[in-house]
């Protein structure tokens, strides 16, 4: 479930170098004496799940280069309510404030697809089905949204193209159908998960003949739904729905029997959960 620390200092360093890409806080500054010293809370402002605390410090931790201190109040993954105090902080007052808004970017950010994911799990509960994201992440945060993803309850997905094989429609045009794109990616990858994606019932069949062990199920209504499951399951093949289905959609598709709903809204499309941070 955790991060790890290289994910965690890469980002951050990554975060305040584009905030000081001009090399100083100018506001910051000329209005703060240098002597000065504070302590300061990032309060949330709504409820939620909250995620990328360790990020947050972590960014603090570097501006204050170990002047200050850093005291994280909940873990990531905790349910907050408005007026929750998740971290506190005491240092350089110039620092605390150099580093509020990379800090609130990401926590905010990590905090919305954690609450967002959250919702979606609990639309579906009690039916079996798991939510799962998808690659539709920011460059350079896939490690950080994948990890606010299981923090709110769901799965990840693969991480990357080297993790297992998808073959989706246009790999099945360019290899001459399911059959022959899935014998390919078996004779080249043999240990490799192979999922295939299938816009209609015949596909799915096709693909279960084929010898699929998981098959995806792109923007099917209700309907195909249930009927692609029938087919996958007796042969003891996994389905993961796709497409065509929002937040109000979940729980009708996960009823349909399938084990997994693909979400891309987790990561692409997550509102940033809004905290704050209050200097004392």
């Amino acid at each position: 479930m955790s991060l790890s620390d290289s994910d965690i200092q890469r980002v951050a360093r990554l975060a305040l170098d584009e905030d000081l890409a001009g090399g100083v806080d100018v506001t910051t500054e000329s209005t703060v004496d240098p002597e000065s010293h504070g302590s300061a809370d990032f309060v949330a402002r709504e409820g939620g799940v909250v995620a990328g605390i360790p990020v947050a410090a972590a960014i603090v931790e570097l501006r204050f280069g170990g002047a200050g201190t850093v005291k994280p109040l909940v873990e990531d993954g905790a349910e907050i309510v408005a007026g929750d105090v998740v971290l506190t902080i005491t240092g350089p007052t110039r620092e605390i404030l150099t580093a509020e808004r990379s800090a609130l970017n990401l926590l905010c950010h990590l905090s919305g697809i954690a609450t967002t994911t959250a919702h979606w799990v609990e639309a579906v509960k009690g039916t079996g089905a798991v939510i799962r994201d998808t690659r539709k992440t920011m460059p350079g945060l896939r490690a950080l949204e994948k990890y606010a993803v299981r923090r709110g309850g769901g799965q990840n997905h693969r991480r990357g193209l080297a993790d297992q094989a998808l073959i989706k429609d246009n790999h099945v045009i360019a290899a001459g159908g399911v059959t022959a794109a899935l014998a390919a990616v078996r004779a080249r990858y043999p240990e490799l998960i192979c999922e295939v994606e299938c816009d209609t019932v015949a596909q799915v069949a096709e693909a279960v003949a084929a010898g699929a062990r998981l098959v995806l199920l792109d923007n099917m209504e209700i309907p195909q739904l249930v009927e692609s499951v029938r087919i996958a399951r007796a042969k003891n093949v996994r389905t993961e729905a796709s497409g065509g289905f929002g937040l109000d959609r979940a729980r009708a598709v996960a009823e349909t029997g399938v084990d997994f709903l693909s979400v891309g809204a987790l990561t692409h499309s997550a509102a940033a959960l809004d905290i704050g941070l209050d200097l004392r």
